[in-house]
C-alpha cells in the first residue's frame, strides 16, 4: 500500500503498509486486497463498524464495483442475506456470480419498494453505500429498525445528506469509516497504531482467497503507459471489479 507513486515499475513501500500474497494469488488480483477486500472486511466486521451478523440482511449498492463485490462476497461468508443493486444486466450478472441473493436494476426499478418486498416489509439490517447522493437517502426509507448504514463514498457525485428524522424514529445508526486514515493517508496517521489489526484482517482475507470463498474481479487491464485509459475506465464507471495497469513479465 502506497501513500503515492504507484504508477511506476519500481516504488519503495513502508514496510508496515507491506503483504505478502499467497503463492496461488496473481499480482493483478492482489491489489483488489489491499483496499477493496480490507475496506470492506473492516466495514462489516471491525469492532464500532456495521458488525454484520449471521441471519441479517446486507444491502450492497454499487455491487459490480471493486468494494462492492468484495462487500456481497463478505457479507455471504458471514452468513448474511444479500441484495445488491447496480445499473445494468452485466453488473447484476456480476452480483449473482459473487454470491448475491437478490439483485436489483436501480435504473428500472425503485429499489426502496424492492428491499421491503424482500424482506416482508422490515427492511435490510445493515446497508454498504458507496454511492452516496439520491441512493443514500432512499436507503434510509428501506433500512430496519435498529438498523445500520455506512457511507463508504460519494461515486454518484453528490454527497449524502442525513434527515435526523428517520434515524430517530427508525433508531438507526449511521457510520462513517475512511479505511484510508489507517493506513496512513491522513494527516492523522495511525498505521503503526493500526498494524495489528491490518495484517490480521489481511490474513484472514488471504486466508478465505486460499479457500476459494474470495475471488477477485479484475475487469481490464491495461499497460503502464495506458494509465490515463485505465483512470477514464475507473470514472467513467464501465469496469466490473477492479482496474489494473500490469507491468511486462
Amino acid at each position: 500500500v502506497l501513500d503515492w507513486g504507484g504508477l511506476a515499475e519500481e516504488a519503495a513501500a513502508l514496510e508496515v503498509n507491506t503483504f505478502a500474497i499467497p503463492d496461488s494469488m496473481e499480482f493483478r488480483h492482489a491489489i483488489a486486497f489491499t483496499n477493496s477486500y480490507h475496506t470492506s472486511y473492516a466495514a462489516l466486521c471491525w469492532p464500532n463498524m456495521l458488525r454484520l451478523a449471521e441471519g441479517e440482511t446486507l444491502l450492497v449498492h454499487g455491487a459490480a464495483g471493486g468494494v462492492g463485490i468484495a462487500a456481497v462476497e463478505i457479507g455471504k461468508i458471514l452468513g448474511a442475506r444479500v441484495i445488491a443493486t447496480a445499473g445494468s444486466a452485466e453488473k447484476l450478472a456480476a452480483a449473482r456470480e459473487h454470491g448475491a441473493d437478490h439483485a436489483i436494476d436501480y435504473r428500472e426499478a425503485d429499489f426502496r419498494e424492492e428491499v421491503l418486498a424482500l424482506t416482508d416489509g422490515r427492511g435490510a439490517d445493515v446497508i454498504y453505500d458507496p454511492v452516496g447522493g439520491e441512493v443514500f437517502e432512499q436507503s434510509l426509507r428501506c433500512i430496519a429498525f435498529e438498523g445500520r448504514i455506512m457511507p463508504v463514498g460519494f461515486a454518484g457525485g453528490a454527497i449524502q445528506q442525513i434527515p435526523a428524522n428517520i434515524l430517530l424514529v427508525k433508531t438507526v445508526s449511521v457510520v462513517g469509516m475512511n479505511f484510508g486514515t489507517y493506513v496512513g493517508w491522513s494527516p492523522n496517521d495511525i498505521r503503526y497504531e493500526m498494524e495489528d489489526r491490518l495484517r490480521a484482517g489481511m490474513d484472514r482475507l488471504f486466508a478465505w482467497f486460499e479457500e476459494g470463498r474470495l475471488k477477485p474481479r479484475v475487469d481490464m487491464t491495461f499497460p503502464l503507459e495506458g494509465f490515463k485509459d485505465a483512470m477514464a475506465a475507473v470514472l467513467s464507471r464501465r469496469a466490473i471489479g477492479r482496474v489494473a495497469l500490469v507491468m511486462e513479465e
